[in-house]
């Protein structure tokens, strides 16, 4: 009985991250793209619980859903205000 439901289970989440790498690669703003590689990597996690793999899950989960999507937040915003203070100095 826990087969039969895993089995369909296990097709979502592998179309979910089928579907998923090909958008983050077409996106082009930087912002977007830290976004959508964020749910990209939750829905890996979703694949990695479905397969019973625990360990992967939690640290895909930390990297890829909240400490790359932050990093990349953070530098984009300060290219962002590097840019501002560039373009104030010259006037």
């Amino acid at each position: 009985m826990v087969l039969a439901t895993l089995v369909p289970l296990q097709a979502v989440a592998f179309g979910l991250v089928a579907l998923g790498a090909p958008l983050v690669v077409l996106t082009r703003d930087p912002l977007r793209q830290a976004l959508v590689n964020g749910v990209y990597g939750v829905s890996l996690v979703l694949l990695f619980v479905v397969l019973e793999a625990p360990d992967p899950a939690l640290s895909m989960l930390v990297v890829s859903g909240v400490g790359y999507p932050l990093v990349i937040l953070a530098a984009i915003a300060r290219v962002r205000g590097h840019e501002r203070t560039k373009d104030g100095d010259e006037r």
